[in-house]
């Protein structure tokens, strides 16, 4: 497997000091040797994921987001992302979500879920909590993924959804958006 080199985690550092085009346009050799890293690490991690899971991204350049910003309407006017992010999506209607990856020195992270689902991927999620509850209690109970993952984060509804008992035993994770 492809790994992250030292050169391209230093790349983002040194960006996140001088996040400006004057400097970027000056380094842009190394960004374009961290960049060419990165595609090898997220194919080398795509091809892993196909071993587990149905995949539609094809490559792993395909799967990078820019590291140029949008600054259109931001407060913050600095031009680039001062980390390495990308996501794979899920292939087929049936498999839906995604996974992203978030490389940051101090701040590195992976998610897998949806992203704001559709009102039928809200209730297939909901559903299938609903009759397996003590199956998700138990994931989520896990003391190594409450250690690794950290707390549940999310907005909720304020009541239980409509079609749901306030009571249910999992009315916690039922109340998720």
């Amino acid at each position: 497997m492809s790994v992250i080199r030292k050169e391209s985690i230093r790349f983002l550092q040194t960006l996140a000091k001088n996040n400006n085009r004057e400097w970027f346009a000056k380094h842009k050799a190394a960004y374009t040797s961290a960049h060419e890293n990165m595609i090898a690490f997220a194919h080398a991690l795509l091809l892993q994921m196909e071993k587990h899971d149905k995949i539609e991204t094809p490559s792993g350049r395909q799967s990078l987001h820019r590291i140029y910003r949008d600054i259109r309407f931001s407060k913050n006017k600095t031009p680039y992302n001062t980390h390495w992010g990308g996501g794979f999506t899920r292939a087929t209607k049936k498999l839906r979500g995604s996974y992203y990856f978030h490389i940051e020195p101090g701040n590195t992270f992976i998610a897998g879920g949806f992203w704001g689902p559709n009102a039928e991927d809200m209730k297939r999620i909901r559903e299938d909590i609903e009759f397996n509850y003590q199956a998700w209690q138990q994931i989520l109970a896990n003391k190594t993924l409450i250690k690794t993952g950290g707390e549940r984060k999310g907005e909720q509804l304020i009541t239980a959804p409509r079609g749901y008992a306030k009571d249910h035993p999992a009315i916690d994770l039922l109340r998720y958006k």
